[in-house]
């Protein structure tokens, strides 16, 4: 009677194994859902940051609609504010600025990090991370030019108010519009010039919210996953820092052209076309008027973006401990 061979029969190969070994781990590891931030962290946070830089932001403006005799450097502007306005000059039509962020960048971010939720719950996730998959950058751009169009359409009266207020001290005393606040601003333009004031200039704000969104929140995002994937930083406030002083800089130099002709349309008395206003300035300032304002915008766009983002990760930091969200992930880690 032939004896049983009591050689195991193989079950495949050494590679076919460990494959299968790891598909096994992979596949017993909780697979990490995004996280879901509030709408409106993005606003809050921007509002925040606008705190913060308005300074900045009025001498900008400034800079970019001056006339005659009016400074021409960033620190001789910020001294005549001073001198003519005082310190409270500097934070002339405040209100204003903090209605445009929450109007414009609550829809924005807000637009911007849901379609970004909505894409990652349908692209499914890392085989190796269990994580979701990161939109690819083409795709982030495009999300964020559409959030930002929307945005800037929704913001579009704030942000007229914004730039008349902090426009209105340098002009002459009889073409002053002296806006106490925001909301006596918004009524005083309905009544004095029609509803369509409120959407004065919505072309061009649109183009620069869709550029800013785009070359602010889309690179912010590339930035600081390179530097996490690629430079092998930990996601903290250095990263943060870096990854938005870089997203200030390309935001800067994108939407610098665009907020020129913006700012102009919208401090500009009667209803020149912007046909007409783009041929005056080209006629007395040349091709410089494309960049004129660039250092006094980075100064005012770099601090604004970094304060922006670093207020937006304290708001997402709480959220996940509040939450508990941390914990559960560093669980999940333990258990995989």
């Amino acid at each position: 009677m032939e004896a049983k061979s009591s050689v195991p029969t193989p079950v495949g190969t050494g590679k076919e194994t460990s494959k299968r070994d790891t598909k096994m781990a992979s596949s017993s590891q909780p697979k990490q859902k995004p996280i879901h931030y509030p709408f409106w962290f993005g606003g809050s946070a921007s509002s925040m940051a606008a705190c913060v830089t308005h300074p900045l932001d009025l001498v900008k403006v400034r800079l970019q609609t001056r006339t005659g005799s009016m400074p021409t450097t960033m620190s001789g502007t910020f001294l005549h504010i001073l001198r003519n306005n005082g310190l409270s000059g500097l934070y002339s039509g405040l209100s204003a600025s903090l209605l445009r962020q929450i109007t414009y960048s609550t829809t924005r971010f807000g637009i911007y990090e849901e379609l970004k939720s909505q894409l990652a719950s349908r692209s499914g996730v890392d085989p190796v991370t269990q994580k979701p998959k990161p939109p690819s950058l083409p795709m982030l751009i495009a999300m964020a030019s559409v959030s930002g169009t929307i945005g800037g359409v929704a913001g579009n009266a704030a942000d007229v108010l914004n730039v008349r207020m902090q426009h209105d001290a340098s002009l002459p005393e009889h073409k002053r519009r002296n806006y106490k606040h925001a909301g006596e601003g918004l009524v005083r333009m309905i009544r004095e010039e029609g509803v369509g004031s409120l959407f004065r200039g919505v072309g061009p704000n649109s183009v620069r919210a869709a550029a800013m969104t785009a070359s602010q929140l889309a690179s912010y995002d590339i930035f600081k996953r390179t530097l996490i994937k690629v430079a092998k930083m930990e996601d903290n406030l250095a990263t943060h820092f870096t990854s938005s002083f870089l997203a200030g800089v390309v935001a800067a130099t994108v939407t610098s052209p665009i907020d020129v002709i913006k700012t102009r349309v919208m401090s500009a008395h009667g209803n020149q076309s912007l046909a007409h206003l783009l041929g005056d300035v080209y006629a007395k300032e040349g091709l410089r008027w494309m960049f004129k304002g660039w250092v006094p915008s980075f100064l005012r766009l770099g601090p604004q973006t970094i304060c922006t983002f670093l207020f937006l990760e304290s708001h997402r930091n709480f959220y996940r401990r509040f939450k508990g969200l941390e914990e559960q992930e560093l669980l999940a880690v333990a258990k995989a």
